[in-house]
């Protein structure tokens, strides 16, 4: 069986972690299986091959180009060159992350769609992972969703807004569920380097806080997080800013480091599970990466978040810890009573103890996601 996973990379270190989740499951369930990936500028080919996954020649918009090249050579050449072709892939995993809204762009729902389609016609078993959905109001996307809902095997949607989002254009259908982010089930490694001692709280910044925002939260964002850790600094706390994707969030981290005359340390871990380690080892969090948050949380650490998308909040909701939600054009006093929850033992201890049940009953049901998944799969 040829299994191809789609829309994940390394660059992020939340596609990243979906990544491994997904490696783990399936290699635990089917050691046989040759698992695929297409090339992609945030999955090089040193990456993928490092962890023994085939390569997937076939892009839509140079199949022509590309895929039928590769098809000229014989099975037993492409195998010699790690090589499988569309037609050979028996199952697609789709953990995109956030990639089907209007937020994002046309063209991807528009490219799900059309090789959707595709899929369907040969027989291959389409699965969307948990990831955010919507919204959608653009008519090409609304046709898109449908086409794609008409064809997927099964679709799951993150959230319950996500849900709605898609129904509302659909219908509720046996093929749409829900299910929580999965890389709750992934164990993380804290890094040799890392000390909880000498660095107990840890700031996750995000880029798209900037970028995907406007007006006062954009000005904002910045100074909320120079502010917040010259006041873990004040109240004796050691924190530490984590690099969770990319140069932007090194700049911004590199930003608040500078301004507190280099008092923090960054740290820039490349391998997920060191990241969600890193993250499972502090007392506390203050983050704008949804994958950071769910590492914490998900780890029983209680953690702060900051939103630019209805992922955050619904992700706090899950967890019963709404007010871990801080807006960043928030008045000095909100933001520093926020922090206080993390920074004193009583109220940290209650945060503990309300988001441990929560994170035990979303990695059950995470469990039985792969069940069905499995059981979709198995099904001729």
């Amino acid at each position: 069986m040829i299994i191809e996973l789609r829309k994940v990379g390394f660059i992020n270190k939340g596609a990243e972690l979906m990544l491994y989740a997904m490696l783990d499951k399936l290699k635990g369930e089917y050691p046989e299986a040759i698992l695929a990936m297409a090339p992609h500028k945030s999955a090089p080919y040193e990456k993928r091959a490092a962890l023994g996954l085939r390569q997937k020649a076939w892009y839509w918009r140079y199949r022509l180009q590309w895929g039928d090249l590769a098809a000229l050579l014989t099975a037993k050449a492409r195998e010699s060159y790690g090589l499988v072709l569309d037609r050979e892939v028996e199952v697609v995993m789709d953990a995109a992350g956030f990639a089907y809204s209007d937020q994002i762009s046309q063209n991807s729902c528009t490219e799900l769609a059309r090789s959707c389609k595709r899929w369907k016609k040969r027989g291959t078993k389409v699965i969307l992972m948990p990831q955010a959905f919507g919204p959608f109001r653009s008519k090409n996307n609304v046709e898109k969703i449908k086409s794609i809902a008409d064809c997927a095997s099964l679709i799951y949607a993150r959230e319950q807004t996500s849900y709605q989002h898609l129904v509302n254009i659909t219908g509720p259908r046996p093929n749409i569920k829900l299910a929580p982010d999965f890389t709750n089930l992934v164990e993380g490694i804290v890094p040799e380097y890392f000390s909880s001692r000498e660095n107990d709280f840890c700031i996750i910044p995000n880029h798209r806080m900037i970028d995907k925002t406007s007006g006062k939260g954009t000005q904002a964002y910045l100074p909320f997080l120079i502010k917040c850790t010259r006041y873990l600094l004040a109240n004796n706390r050691k924190p530490c800013i984590l690099v969770h994707e990319g140069p932007k969030d090194h700049s911004l981290a590199k930003e608040i480091a500078n301004a507190v005359n280099g008092a923090v340390p960054v740290y820039t871990e490349h391998d997920p599970l060191r990241v969600k380690g890193l993250i499972g080892a502090c007392k506390g969090v203050l983050g704008s990466r949804y994958h950071a948050l769910v590492s914490a949380l998900s780890q029983g650490v209680p953690a702060l978040g900051t939103s630019w998308s209805h992922k955050y909040q619904l992700l706090y909701d899950d967890y019963n810890f709404p007010e871990g939600m801080v807006d960043v054009t928030a008045s000095d006093q909100e933001v520093f009573h926020k922090l206080d929850l993390l920074l004193q033992p009583e109220s940290c201890r209650k945060i503990q103890s309300t988001i441990s049940p929560p994170s035990q009953e979303l990695k059950n049901r995470s469990r039985d996601m792969w069940k069905e998944i499995f059981n979709v799969i198995k099904t001729p």
